[in-house]
């Protein structure tokens, strides 16, 4: 890819109306439609063509092998009392059962309710007693840690759990045993376009993690916006775990394009160019931190890609990786509520390294709105609220969470935007009090929900810190009760909890110890602003990945 000179003002105004006209024509000419439908139209169209490929698992389908495969698997639930609604906790790693049970799901018409393989096991009974999942579907690998529920969820018999690989001498059903005699045809169910398909969770600001509500036509919408003005690719890769939003997305992307979606085992940073050179692949999501460490490596960038999705770079790494790379790249936002909310379109590739997060997408209405309920004036920031079809339907079993985020059939997303008298769209920050590490969103008040049950700690407040390699790394600063030191011993107690029960990726790294933690006067708040605005937000705080005082 050359350089490309810059637009005038008045080019790139007339591109952005020719975009918003676009947008206006990829609306009228949407076909709706439900995920099992998509599944066996492509088995029509491209049945012999490899569908998905699980490298290094030596696992693959094609568009027809997955629509008989989920066909049988869908026979086969049912057979297990499966019923349209049922929600199914599933926890798998990235195999190709994970893609094929999303789909058999799907024509059932239930709820598949996604498990992080690194949730213990008192996240795991959270989340299937909040969704009262009746039925589970768990990998070999992560049957010890789903076994050691305490309490064991209400409305899940252990009878009517499914182990994936080899038996484990409980009381769960192999997934092999079940598929037995099993015929492939055609699943007669009624399924709508706004039927629930997932209730995918994700943090909020209100601690433990919220289920989304994602319906069939969440996921016809969103896979739709995802190819708008790209070419029809052929080799995909998505290199997350499934049970993410992102590889869904993928999958259903590669589909909509009939290419075959090539699934890594989980994300590596050093294997990632790899993977890419490896399966000659067209288009990818690229990770920022993959991009700084090819840049740092002076890697030679000859792949075959031809187009990614760069959630949110800096202008720089953009204007570098493009010139190694030699690609189009695309920056956009979203979220796993709305899917797409805006989009960099190959109308104003020239302005890809601009910090713009590009004009509303498909199916998108946007308003920027000060704290006091009125609209931002241009070129001033305000909350992003956000409408339109297919976007989630809210939070699972969460009214008080609804109310305060909905006005009317508007989404407060929490995310400050910044738009220009073009519309334009800059992100400029959260007001969600999350840390974002790695790809992990980290509410700090589930976080500070699990480290208060230690008697020695009278209050926490966790706050991001800035890291080259993860983006925010987890600090807590933590108030002990009187008469505890805060020595090593203090700290080993907060990382033994906090390892017992909270996943890997949410354990602080930095443990810092305060007399007392700062707080307004009228409602005795932390001032977590005060806790961030320290000069060197690392000093007196014990690191615990390089096991020393900083």
């Amino acid at each position: 890819m050359t350089p490309v000179a810059k637009l005038t003002h008045i080019q790139v105004q007339k591109r952005v109306e020719n975009a918003l006209r676009q947008i206006e024509a990829l609306e009228s000419t949407y076909e709706t439609i439900t995920i099992g439908q998509l599944v066996s139209r492509r088995a029509r169209t491209h049945g012999s063509r490899v569908a998905i490929e699980v490298f290094e698992r030596g696992e693959r389908a094609t568009y027809s092998e997955m629509d008989r495969s989920s066909n049988k698997y869908a026979h086969a639930l049912r057979a297990f009392c499966v019923r349209k609604g049922d929600r199914i906790g599933v926890m798998l790693p990235n195999r190709i059962e994970f893609p094929i049970l999303w789909f058999a799901i799907a024509k059932l018409g239930a709820v598949m309710v996604p498990i992080n393989v690194r949730y213990t096991p008192r996240e795991i009974e959270y989340v299937l007693s909040d969704t009262q999942a009746k039925f589970a579907v768990v990998d070999e690998s992560a049957w010890s840690v789903f076994s050691a529920m305490e309490p064991w969820p209400r409305e899940l018999a252990t009878e009517r759990v499914i182990l994936v690989g080899q038996p484990s001498g409980g009381t769960a059903t192999g997934l092999d045993e079940l598929l037995k005699g099993v015929d492939d045809s055609l699943v007669e169910e009624r399924i709508r376009p706004d039927d629930l398909l997932n209730i995918q969770y994700t943090s909020g600001t209100t601690g433990f993690p919220k289920g989304c509500m994602l319906t069939h036509d969440y996921w016809g919408v969103s896979s739709y916006q995802a190819i708008c003005w790209e070419q029809r690719y052929q080799r995909y890769l998505s290199a997350q775990p499934f049970f993410y939003v992102d590889p869904p997305g993928h999958l259903l992307k590669s589909y909509r394009q009939g290419g075959t979606l090539y699934l890594a085992p989980q994300l590596s940073s050093t294997r990632f160019i790899g993977w890419v050179k490896q399966h000659r692949i067209d288009w990818c999501q690229f990770p920022q931190l993959v991009a700084r460490q090819a840049e740092a490596a002076d890697e030679d960038g000859s792949t075959f890609l031809k187009q990614t999705l760069n959630w949110g770079w800096s202008p720089d790494t953009v204007r570098q990786f493009r010139k190694r790379f030699r690609v189009h790249t695309q920056d956009a936002y979203g979220m796993t509520e709305i899917g797409f909310g805006t989009r960099m379109t190959t109308e104003l590739d020239e302005l890809a390294d601009s910090g713009s997060v590009g004009i509303r997408a498909p199916f998108r209405a946007l308003r920027l709105m000060n704290e006091d309920g009125r609209p931002t004036p241009v070129g001033d920031v305000g909350e992003l609220w956000v409408r339109g079809r297919g976007i989630f339907k809210g939070y699972w079993s969460k009214p008080e969470a609804n109310a305060a985020l909905f006005e009317g059939e508007w989404f407060k997303t929490g995310d400050l935007m910044r738009r220009d008298e073009l519309g334009l769209y800059w992100l400029v920050g959260r007001t969600k009090d999350m840390i974002r590490r790695s790809s992990e969103n980290i509410a700090a008040l589930e976080l500070e929900t699990v480290i208060r049950e230690i008697p020695e700690i009278a209050d926490v407040a966790a706050v991001p810190v800035r890291d080259v390699k993860r983006g925010e790394e987890v600090k807590i600063c933590v108030q002990l009760t009187e008469g505890v030191r805060p020595d090593i011993l203090a700290v080993e107690r907060i990382l033994k909890h906090a390892r017992a029960h909270l996943a890997a990726f949410k354990v602080p790294r930095y443990i810092a110890f305060t007399p007392v933690l700062p707080r307004t006067a009228s409602s005795n708040k932390v001032l977590k602003r005060e806790l961030m605005a320290v000069s060197n937000p690392l000093a007196g705080a014990y690191d615990t990945e390089e096991k020393r005082w900083r």
